[in-house]
């Protein structure tokens, strides 16, 4: 696994629009919570581990978007699963809330992870921390662990939902392969064109 150490480029990328955006997006984050709450009483943040940078695992921060009791339930909805192993998906998936829904639909449950951007867990571009730990992939799949994790990536503007584990890290290998400032940066208009485009429809 290639140990080359976080480009600076990346890191100054990483905080200086973080730091931009956090005027709005904190005054928002209290407005969400609130709405979340209201909606749907219990924790407004969702926390899970997720494999990083190396593989070494973090907390990744989430506005909730399920009822509070979802990962209690989710066994009894394996059945409904459509994704292959080791991914998880149910459509119109009951556990997910009114709020959680829009959240969703607009990528705003996303918006705490700006928090592991600025521990130096994930970067604003790379590939999306998996939600399954680093035991269960196979060793072709390690080369996308050689950066940190992103909160958007190119499978999140070129494939869509139902895509497969392998579909999505050909794309976070190529990624990997020919990052650059420039690459991150258009990835960042193209993300915000498609949430735009989502939330219209």
């Amino acid at each position: 696994m290639n140990r080359n150490p976080y480009p600076a480029w990346k890191r100054a990328l990483d905080l200086g629009l973080t730091i931009l955006a956090l005027p709005i997006v904190v005054p928002l984050g209290v407005v969400l919570g609130i709405v979340i709450w209201i909606d749907s009483p219990g924790p407004v943040l969702f926390t899970q581990p997720r494999a990083g940078q190396h593989g070494r695992t973090f907390r990744l921060y989430k506005l909730r978007t399920m009822v509070p009791d979802a990962a209690e339930l989710k066994a009894s909805l394996a059945h409904l699963n459509v994704l292959p192993p080791p991914d998880f998906k149910i459509p119109n998936d009951p556990r997910i809330t009114r709020v959680g829904r829009f959240l969703r639909r607009t990528s705003l449950d996303e918006l705490p992870q700006l928090i592991n951007v600025l521990r130096g867990e994930m970067s604003l571009v790379g590939p999306r921390p998996t939600s399954f730990l680093v035991d269960t992939y196979s060793s072709w799949h390690t080369e996308r662990l050689d950066v940190r994790p992103g909160l958007t990536g190119r499978w999140q503007i070129e494939l869509r939902g139902n895509s497969t584990f392998d579909e999505r890290l050909r794309l976070d290998i190529a990624y990997v392969r020919s990052m650059s400032p420039l690459n991150d940066l258009k990835l960042i208009v193209q993300t915000f064109t498609e949430i735009l485009r989502r939330s219209g429809t």
